[in-house]
């Protein structure tokens, strides 16, 4: 069970200290009336924890997403995988560790997996980079869904970052052209590509590594064209908007899949996937068997059609021209 408890958690938090304080008294002072009491407290504890997370807001799913106890590829990796072997470097200038890969098994059979991946501590984050992926990152990402591609074996994707690195350094390695290049390369793949956002999936960090036949998300991630403190300090010039851009941006899992963004929710445990890591990774597993049976199917030329006109349907509207004249105002 998770100890890191969220603002909008302290309810749930607080009747969990008290039942366990009742089950200590109670293992020394056994009686009808202090089982009853427990019992009373648990309904009501099981009847907080429904009410609580069958409401959340987008701003609530956003903090979810990035709880620092929630399950990020690695972990995933060891519960969904056999055999993974992590490959290292762009062949270029460095190993970006905000970015793991290589070949594992899915079920017996070879497959990719790219990943990125942020810390549980200090030491970790400084090591990961606080899953800030730099431009050799989305360079080594690149090569190894190139080598799937000649292998002729699936890729699949974990995406869990709040973007880019920014920094200065990153600027100097051409980080832009390095995710450009990774849009491109990627439409060309001649494998099933699925891309999971497990996590965070914020900016061009993300779209760097999912540009895929399939687009998954866990139930309390989200995927967005910027983080709602970025969107909150370009249109509001404050960062304590942030829940009202998260609400603006559309940026929740079941946001995405009524606009066409997103194929699939992955279902969580109640109270997400840090609250269970087996069941979210069986979720997710599921998930991905039937997604990639399915794409199995589908011929070379099919892949990469249906990847592309994905992605060209996505941000389409329909627009009344004759409407939209009647109700504009006549100039003189």
């Amino acid at each position: 069970m998770a100890e890191f408890y969220l603002d909008f958690e302290k309810p749930i938090a607080e009747l969990r200290t008290k039942l366990q304080e009742l089950s200590q008294i109670s293992s020394t002072h056994p009686g009808d009336a202090m089982a009853n009491c427990i019992k009373m407290l648990e309904a009501q504890l099981d009847e907080t924890i429904r009410n609580t997370y069958a409401n959340l807001s987008s701003w609530q799913r956003v903090q979810l997403a990035r709880h620092p106890e929630r399950p990020y590829a690695l972990d995933y990796i060891s519960r969904i995988f056999t055999d993974f072997m992590e490959f290292h470097g762009d062949r270029r200038f460095a190993d970006d560790k905000a970015i793991v890969g290589g070949f594992a098994r899915f079920n017996g059979a070879p497959v990719m997996v790219v990943g990125t991946q942020k810390g549980r501590d200090m030491r970790e984050n400084l090591f990961r980079n606080f899953g800030w992926p730099s431009a050799e990152g989305y360079r080594k990402a690149m090569r190894l869904m190139n080598m799937a591609d000649r292998a002729g074996v699936p890729v699949i994707t974990f995406i869990d970052t709040p973007g880019a690195f920014p920094g200065v350094a990153s600027e100097e390695r051409h980080i832009g052209e390095a995710i450009a290049v990774n849009l491109r390369d990627m439409f060309s793949l001649s494998v099933p590509v699925i891309a999971v956002v497990i996590g965070e999936g914020g900016s061009g960090g993300a779209l760097g590594i999912s540009v895929g036949n399939k687009i998954l998300l866990m139930e309390n991630a989200y995927y967005s064209v910027i983080t709602p403190e970025g969107c909150a300090a370009i249109l509001w010039k404050n960062r304590s908007f942030a829940p009202r851009a998260a609400e603006a941006l559309k940026l929740t899992a079941a946001d995405l899949t009524k606009l066409g963004v997103a194929d699939e929710v992955i279902d969580e445990p109640m109270g997400g996937a840090h609250v269970d890591y087996d069941t979210a990774a069986k979720n997710l597993k599921a998930a991905l068997e039937k997604n990639l049976k399915a794409l199995q199917k589908l011929s070379v030329e099919e892949l990469r059609a249906q990847r592309y006109d994905k992605f060209r349907q996505i941000g389409q509207v329909a627009e009344n021209t004759a409407a939209a004249l009647e109700a504009a105002p006549e100039q003189e």
